[in-house]
């Protein structure tokens, strides 16, 4: 284990026979200097031969100029028009966008206007409508765009799926996904706590609870059954703006789905933080199965196989077997940016979400917030 962390903070660089011809490289622009810019990019990239850090936009030009130095990118852009010159620069491949939610769509479709794939953090867009959009764009101009949900790239993830698609347990009955963030992990102010910029608990946190259930089950929701959500603060400005939700899902056949994610879990007798709940546990007719940090696995994480009446089982994947690409030390992030760049560049990646699977991600958020009565986050005002 202290090898593999030592890894994921070091990554050793790419050996002499790791290099690729120079044409097959591929130029990323991010668009802001986000914090979670140097997890999902920055570090991957410095074991992916293929991938060159080209290019961050920011408003402030000073920072896109200091966050391209600290983080070895090539050029900068800033002021009001940074994030399109960005996207103008035609030796830009791909556009990286960790932006706020509520401006996913409009820099989204501005980039695939503009020739670029796109790696679009999650969620996709404020609406369903949105993320259908930017996909029937993306396939007309023959782009790729991928949402995200860096998980699902891991093997931990995958391995629980595989359990679970053998019928060793027999067949789902019953899904908790439970997501929750100590306070302080978004301060006052932070742009998660805006409803204009597509803020709120089931939007960042809730999300990946929301996908989670329905790839574990191969399935989409059939109805919300009950929703219930409390609202950052008593604040008119935050009253469609929830710090944790709670939500009960029906799933065919007969399965029932019960998510709960927390944005702001308050300190134990107020000085203590509380660890993150990371945890999705499945419950099936012969057993159960419960897989401990879904979300970062690659730091540590523990799937705990019960079968009724017979003997637990503690299993933990930190690669593919088999010929499948990878590392114990890959963090999810690297296996996404693998997947993402194999798949731009034509070849097969080892696992793939699919423009559907966002789209209905989105729907089912949408679906929460309707039945807890904070409503779905405003579309965006950018006319295509």
């Amino acid at each position: 284990m202290l090898s593999r962390l030592y890894k994921i903070l070091n990554p050793p660089s790419p050996t002499e026979s790791d290099r690729v011809d120079p044409q097959k490289r591929v130029n990323f622009g991010c668009l802001g200097a986000a914090q979670i810019t140097p997890g999902c990019i920055v570090n991957p990239s410095r074991t992916h031969p293929s991938v060159v850090l080209y290019a961050v936009a920011a408003r402030d030009a000073k920072r896109a100029q200091e966050f391209a130095k600290e983080h070895g990118f090539s050029k900068s852009y800033g002021g009001p028009t940074g994030y399109q010159d960005l996207i103008d620069d035609p030796e830009v491949d791909v556009v990286y966008n960790p932006l706020p939610n509520g401006l996913h769509f409009e820099w989204t479709m501005k980039a695939l206007k503009g020739g670029k794939h796109v790696l679009l953090e999650k969620p996709a867009t404020n609406t369903a409508a949105e993320a259908a959009q930017i996909f029937a764009l993306a396939e007309c101009n023959n782009l790729v765009v991928l949402e995200a949900f860096h998980y699902r790239f891991h093997p931990a993830i995958q391995r629980v799926k595989a359990i679970l698609d053998s019928k060793e347990l027999g067949e789902i009955k019953h899904v908790s996904a439970i997501l929750t963030a100590p306070a302080g992990t978004a301060p006052e102010g932070d742009i998660r706590w805006s409803y204009e910029l597509g803020g709120g608990s089931t939007m960042d946190p809730g999300c990946y609870t929301v996908n989670v259930l329905r790839y574990l089950t191969s399935s989409n929701p059939t109805a919300v059954l009950t929703a219930k959500a409390v609202p950052y603060s008593s604040r008119p400005e935050h009253k469609q703006v929830d710090k944790m939700f709670w939500a009960t899902l029906s799933l065919e056949p007969e399965i029932i789905g019960e998510l709960h994610s927390n944005l702001d879990e308050p300190k134990l007798f107020g000085v203590i933080p509380r660890m993150p709940k990371l945890s999705a546990t499945i419950q099936c007719e012969k057993g159960t199965v419960e897989i401990f940090n879904f979300l970062v696995p690659s730091y540590y994480h523990y799937i705990t196989v019960s079968p009724s009446g017979g003997r637990r089982r503690t299993e933990k994947a930190y690669t593919f077997k088999g010929t499948a690409k990878g590392e114990d030390w890959w963090t999810t992030y690297r296996y996404q940016l693998e997947a993402f760049v194999d798949k731009i560049q034509g070849r097969t990646p080892q696992t793939w979400i699919e423009p559907q699977d966002t789209i209905d991600n989105m729907k089912w958020i949408e679906a929460i917030y309707e039945k807890d009565g904070f409503g779905s986050r405003p579309t965006s005002k950018y006319i295509c």
